[in-house]
């Protein structure tokens, strides 16, 4: 047997020629591996409701996948992941409901790169029922290829806004070239955007309301660094597993970007200059070496009173914990008041009515209504028949 799960308890059971364990237990190769003494298995405690991804490592240091666990992760970078499930990992109710029938419009974009060399490409969408004389709000997203395919935001969005969930915005999913060099604290992002990006975008399919920046790990380090510091640009942004381990110029002996002992220099700025023109959703998995730094800078945003949210997931930095953040992140920025939603026929309303009280409940987090007057709003929502 591969792994067994008994209550917190996982026992993974090293097949032949394994010598250590890797994952999100070990940050993967950011610490060693947990070895393999004399054949027998190795037994961690985890974190109930956790999804853990890991593979073992042999004699030539090489990691490869369980051959006895065919359960595969949501995992683009290595084909070696398996995964092991401490009971059963929670799926957000926008998932749980049936895809949306009215889908936005996809626009593609080809250029040759200015600022940075190189062919770029960028995929834009629409909301369903899109007018481009219509203000409204534009996401900048950060690796937009993984975040449209993977991650799959542009359908968060059909399905958030045919549930009467949340309002359309324009998704902009740009692809970076290098991400390291681009995203790693660059202020010349910022002219990639303006320069390159923008102008393919407002003006042409939007009229602009508001301007926010979304991005995962590196990607999310760029966006609270590029929106906190440009108030006459951004006022939104989300943060998954934002890679706060950074710092301008910071880069291991051998040239890589230094990502675990740089320090905290950004939210060291941002104590110093609390970026109050924002609206921030944070969040992060509990199983990877980002969990501390964005724990500390969701406190700091906490006790300088910063419009946000946060929240974690019991799982690592990957797109299994960043694809179930992308609903909260969406109805948080995008979340009507007065949510309308139903069920489509014959299904169980259950997780859309928890769906609203969680959109309801982050107005306490938004401010301007009284405890009082959010709890009416919620007694009313749920007295709607389904």
């Amino acid at each position: 047997m591969a792994v067994s799960v008994s209550g917190q308890q996982v026992t993974f059971s090293p097949p032949a020629g394994a010598v250590g364990l890797v994952g999100d237990m070990t940050d993967w190769r950011k610490r060693e591996p947990i070895l393999v003494v004399a054949g027998q298995p190795i037994v961690l405690t985890l974190p109930r409701g956790a999804w853990v991804e890991y593979a073992w490592v042999g004699a030539d240091g090489e990691a490869f996948a369980d051959p006895d666990n065919p359960r595969k992760s949501l995992n683009p970078w290595w084909p070696y992941p398996r995964a092991a499930v401490v009971g059963e990992y929670a799926r957000h109710a926008v998932w749980q409901q049936p895809d949306a029938t009215q889908k936005g419009e996809t626009r593609r974009l080809t250029w040759d790169g200015t600022v940075f060399p190189g062919k770029r490409r960028a995929i834009v969408q629409l909301p369903f029922g899109h007018d481009p004389s219509r203000p409204t709000p534009v996401y900048y997203v950060q690796d937009g290829v993984a975040f449209y395919r993977t991650g799959k935001l542009g359908e968060v969005m059909d399905r958030c806004v045919q549930a009467g969930l949340a309002s359309g915005a324009v998704l902009v999913f740009v692809e970076p070239g290098d991400r390291n060099e681009e995203y790693y604290l660059n202020d010349r992002y910022l002219d990639f955007l303006q320069q390159e990006v923008f102008p393919q975008v407002e003006g042409q399919l939007v009229m602009v309301s508001e301007r926010g920046l979304w991005g995962a790990s590196l990607g999310g380090l760029i966006s609270l660094y590029l929106g906190s510091r440009h108030p006459e640009l951004f006022t939104r942004v989300v943060s998954h597993s934002g890679a706060f381990i950074a710092r301008p110029g910071a880069t291991y002996p051998n040239g890589v970007i230094d990502s675990t002992t740089a320090g905290e220099w950004l939210r060291e700025q941002l104590e110093k200059s609390p970026p109050r023109h924002l609206k921030t959703s944070l969040d992060t998995g509990t199983l990877e070496w980002l969990t501390g730094p964005n724990r500390r800078m969701a406190a700091q945003f906490a006790d300088q009173f910063l419009t946000h949210q946060y929240r974690e997931y019991p799982s690592g930095h990957n797109w299994v914990t960043w694809r179930e953040a992308l609903p909260e992140a969406f109805l948080y920025m995008q979340g009507t008041h007065q949510a309308t939603a139903r069920p489509a026929t014959g299904t169980d309303g259950d997780d859309l009515r928890k769906a609203v009280e969680e959109t309801v409940r982050a107005l306490r987090a938004e401010g301007g209504l009284s405890d009082g007057q959010i709890n009416a709003l919620l007694e009313q929502e749920l007295k709607r028949p389904l």
